[in-house]
């Protein structure tokens, strides 16, 4: 049974592209080795290659293990859509506003 091939829109892969040379740039200033680093995600030195071109086959928890095996920097993973501006006006839009009656005098 193949891999699937993995289709992402040019945007994404960019986004993953710079992603990736920040994990090698994060990796490169602490001074860590890639052997390193791939043995505390316990992945391949292969894998953490793919990773730091922005490879979109590459899991998602792998992405974390490696931002993990980097001092915990897995904690920024918190921030992917905290503020969801969109989102909350969206939300807000479909909010029903309760409308009373006026009292009469």
């Amino acid at each position: 049974m193949g891999r699937k091939a993995v289709l992402i829109l040019p945007g994404t892969a960019e986004i993953l592209s710079r992603m990736g040379e920040q994990i090698r740039l994060a990796r490169l200033r602490r001074n860590l080795s890639v052997e390193l680093v791939a043995e505390r995600a316990d992945i391949s030195r292969a894998t953490l290659w793919k990773v730091e071109k922005g490879d979109p086959s590459v899991a998602i928890g792998i992405y974390a293990a490696v931002l993990h095996a980097l001092n915990n920097m897995d904690k920024d993973l918190l921030l992917v859509a905290k503020d969801d501006v969109m989102g909350r006006t969206m939300q807000d839009l479909k909010l029903s506003v309760r409308k009373r009656a006026r009292k009469e005098k």
